[in-house]
């Protein structure tokens, strides 16, 4: 067990971190009670609490119930861990997009270098649960959410840093939302691995908002306020198609089955 830890120290992966990801993986070295006699315990339900009442606070809406609803229909589950996959893997992507942009910013360097990591262990977790099942991972159109985001990041510096910290911050708090949402209408595999990303994504949205403070300086509280707004409006807003986070289905969404099925990027 040491010589593990050891190792997963030196790929920068701290143990307590790991223990998210642990009951996930298909192995019986990192079943529960092993965990358990190493003394590693997994994420506190009290803790959970406490950081969906912060985000639920930094929100401007909760999720409306028609996409819930919506989401936890079978037919819709390939096409939900498609994107949700999708979007593990574009997180990645915009932290180290950042790191290489502000080579000169050493707290954006390490939380986004950790963030990256996390979110491509996150990646093939979703890979592994859509194998385990059956479902085929593809391309996907990519949904108006994030673009509508950043339709309004200014173009000069500190700002357009300050602005996609923001973004950020929203995108991960909003994740880490609809995971707790929808635990409790899946099956258990699932709801138990959207349960155990509640911590690190609630982490990166802090990462993100606290990054932004840092190096604005001065408050951003009205550039929060202008994105918490936009934010609300697009998951209030009805969408005529399914993503992890699209807006409230259209009744012709809701109507049409075959707009569940995964189709690839024209």
């Amino acid at each position: 067990m040491r010589l593990f830890c050891y190792r997963l120290y030196r790929a920068g992966i701290r143990v307590n971190e790991f223990v998210e990801f642990a009951p996930i993986i298909n192995d019986p070295f990192f079943s529960r009670p092993l965990l358990k006699s190493s003394g590693l315990m997994l994420l506190n339900a009290s803790n959970q609490m406490d950081v969906l009442d912060e985000i639920k606070a930094f929100l401007g809406c909760e999720t409306p119930r028609e996409w819930l609803e919506l989401a936890a229909r079978p037919e819709a589950l390939g096409l939900l861990l498609t994107d949700h996959a999708h979007c593990e893997k574009k997180a990645a992507s915009t932290a180290m997009t950042l790191m290489f942009r502000y080579v000169d910013r050493s707290d954006l360097l390490n939380k986004m270098s950790r963030l990256a990591r996390e979110e491509l262990i996150h990646f093939e977790q979703v890979l592994g649960i859509m194998d385990g099942r059956g479902l085929e991972y593809g391309h996907l159109s990519p949904a108006r959410y994030a673009a509508g985001l950043r339709k309004d990041v200014r173009t000069s510096e500190p700002g357009r840093l300050i602005d996609v910290l923001i973004i950020g911050g929203f995108i991960e708090a909003r994740s880490c939302e609809r995971f707790a949402a929808l635990a409790p209408d899946l099956d258990d595999e699932l709801a138990r691995f959207y349960r155990s990303l509640l911590k690190s994504e609630g982490r990166h949205y802090q990462d993100y908002i606290s990054l932004a403070r840092e190096y604005a300086g001065e408050p951003i509280d009205d550039r929060v306020e202008h994105f918490r707004q936009l934010e609300a409006e697009l998951i209030r807003t009805e969408d005529d198609e399914f993503r992890f986070h699209s807006g409230k289905p259209s009744q012709a969404l809701l109507d049409n089955p075959e707009a569940l099925q995964a189709r690839p990027a024209a």
